[in-house]
């Protein structure tokens, strides 16, 4: 008589490992939800401008705090939210952040002035302030198994760059259709969908024991990012005079405080033990330098393509959608080569191709091919973002589970400070280029705002005779230019030097040894 035959007695382990597997990428998927929206809103404000401009007539301080005070406030409250989601459960800070994040976009979707939508970006920032650093340290829990967390890490990446592309394209289309405030209000059922399903499908996760929380370091740590974050982003945009001066001398002084309270304090807001693990102090350190060329290049590529090349903002944004695509997947592609070389070798790599993409953008001419200039954009960023991907995972591969969300605040907060430290540098730099060739140049009695920046001397040519305003406008063209070549090849330095640093403070580096956090069991898959 005919045995029916057994599965192997792996086949039920193989099925559970199979079961955890679905259940983690689904929880996954979730927190990309917030991801891509707090992303996107950090461009979506390009195009609703002139709108904005027409229906609420703000200053043009209240304009300038309108587009800074979701960053500021975002960057000045991410080691707070990092260090209270490790203590209150990062599921739940998620869900307070999601519920005021959507709130906030309702309350600007419909706001009647310019004060009115200020303070709704202002907590537009408090609550993408609590997803960021959650989104991260989530990831760091849901995935215990190292390579498939180094996957979702790179997607998360991936899907962050994406969304910073995407916003700007979203703008555009629904200023097409409807009013200004449709750019905030479609953030509002995206939220109600994570309200929704995250209770369902992601486990809460936090420090078991994590001590009382640091209300006197969550002050200090906000008095000294703040001021920072402002004196370089302003110095940047114009001049270092004794206002952005004066703002770095408070913030230095207040992180000063702050350092002490952190080594003093008998439950510090930030454990200061974090950096002396190899692996996170390094991945910090080549995360900043990532950044400082990602974001201080971004401003010089966009007026090239807008101000040099003529093309629309729309336009622009919708060819470099194409590009960004690619961008995203090299993410993934980051990991993949990850599991097979070396992790520090990828990285380098990426750094490397990075390099390779500054030395085209140093090359751009005025009329140069569209096609050269989104190449080396394209190839700039397939680099950087494949070598920020493995970067971030090792940051929060080499801590323990229970310290996930002040590590991803930590990382967070790295990747704000080099972005305002590479817009303050690589930015005087080209505009020190730009003024002291457009200076030679320009005819006696040109307006002093041609010398200034390159949309003044497009300003100032729009007014001027033909013939005069052609050569204004050739000129700040070419000025604009040699002064993106010097800040590419500063790029391009930067990058060489994260080649190198990388190998010195990462290699060998291991994920830690998993002190797990107090975690829920993932939702039954269906």
């Amino acid at each position: 008589m005919p045995t029916t035959a057994r599965p192997p007695a792996h086949a039920p382990a193989a099925r559970a490992a199979r079961s955890s597997s679905r259940r983690e990428w689904i929880a996954f998927s979730v927190l990309l939800l917030p991801l891509l929206l707090v992303s996107m809103d950090v461009s979506v404000l390009y195009f609703a401008v002139p709108f904005i401009n027409r229906d609420l007539a703000p200053t043009a301080t209240q304009q300038l705090w309108i587009f800074d005070v979701y960053g500021f406030v975002l960057a000045g409250l991410l080691l707070t939210m990092g260090s209270l989601g490790d203590r209150i459960g990062r599921r739940r800070l998620l869900l307070i952040g999601a519920a005021a994040f959507g709130l906030a976009s309702v309350a600007a979707a419909y706001a009647d002035s310019a004060g009115l939508l200020i303070a709704c970006r202002a907590l537009l920032g408090i609550g993408g302030a609590t997803l960021m650093p959650s989104t991260l340290g989530l990831v760091r829990n849901i995935f215990p198994d190292e390579r498939r967390r180094t996957m979702a890490v790179s997607i998360w990446t991936g899907a962050m760059a994406g969304g910073i592309a995407l916003g700007p394209v979203l703008s555009g289309v629904l200023l097409d259709h409807f009013w200004w405030g449709s750019v905030f209000l479609v953030n509002t059922p995206a939220m109600v969908l994570l309200l929704a399903l995250a209770p369902l499908l992601v486990p809460e996760s936090k420090d078991p024991a994590p001590g009382r929380f640091d209300l006197a370091g969550a002050l200090l740590s906000l008095g000294t990012v703040l001021p920072v974050v402002y004196g370089l982003k302003r110095g940047a945009a114009d001049g270092f005079d004794a206002v952005p001066v004066l703002a770095l001398v408070l913030g230095i002084a207040v992180g000063l405080v702050f350092v002490r309270r952190l080594r003093t304090a008998a439950d510090p807001l930030i454990d200061l033990a974090l950096f002396r693990d190899r692996g996170f102090s390094g991945a910090i350190t080549v995360n900043t330098l990532v950044m400082f060329a990602t974001i201080g290049f971004v401003l010089f590529s966009t007026q090239y393509l807008q101000s040099v090349l003529g093309l629309s903002p729309l336009t622009a944004a919708l060819w470099c959608l194409a590009p960004s695509v690619l961008i995203g997947a090299s993410a993934a592609g980051a990991a993949a080569l990850a599991s097979r070389f070396s992790r520090v070798r990828v990285i380098s790599g990426g750094f490397l191709v990075a390099v390779g993409g500054f030395a085209v953008l140093s090359r751009l001419g005025t009329d140069s091919p569209l096609w050269v200039a989104l190449g080396g954009v394209t190839l700039t960023n397939l680099g950087m973002v494949a070598a920020m991907s493995l970067v971030a995972d090792l940051a929060l591969g080499s801590v323990p589970a229970a310290r996930a969300g002040s590590a991803a605040a930590l990382l967070e907060s790295s990747q704000e400070f080099g972005g305002a430290l590479g817009i303050a540098v690589l930015g005087t730099i080209g505009t020190a280029v730009y003024r002291a060739e457009v200076t030679d140049g320009l005819p006696p009695g040109t307006p002093a705002a041609a010398r200034e920046t390159l949309s003044g001397a497009l300003d100032v040519a729009g007014r001027l005779p033909a013939e005069a305003g052609e050569l204004v406008t050739q000129l700040a063209r070419s000025a604009f230019t040699s002064g993106l070549h010097v800040a590419a090849l500063a790029g391009a330095v930067t990058m060489v030097l994260g080649a190198v640093v990388a190998p010195l403070l990462l290699r060998g580096v291991r994920p830690a040894a998993d002190r797990p956090a107090e975690t829920e069991p993932l939702a039954p898959a269906a």
